[in-house]
């Protein structure tokens, strides 16, 4: 089973360690603020390149479908992940 968080409750954290798994473009054409871009294909091929199974990983996309299998695949490998529900989407609809 893979840990959620709200984009309600994700507004109350500080210091976290953010992902927009979603493709360069769309991270550059805007993207959560302190998120870093690192494209999904990329942490599937290879997540011991960009994460650390000490931290904690907070991750988006841009409806949440993607996230959610990612973060479960990340999990399987002993990832500490988080989705974030209804990704960016969910993100603009709440500002």
């Amino acid at each position: 089973m893979i840990n959620s968080i709200s984009v309600s409750e994700l507004k109350k954290l500080d210091n976290i360690n953010l992902i927009d798994i979603r493709n360069m473009e769309q991270y550059n054409n805007n993207h959560i603020k302190n998120a870093v871009n690192i494209e999904l294909n990329q942490l599937l091929i290879n997540p011991d390149k960009y994460l650390n199974k000490s931290n904690r990983y907070y991750i988006y996309c841009q409806k949440g479908i993607q996230s959610r299998k990612l973060c479960q695949i990340l999990t399987n490998k002993g990832f500490s992940v988080v989705n974030i529900q209804g990704g960016y989407e969910a993100w603009i609809l709440s500002e």
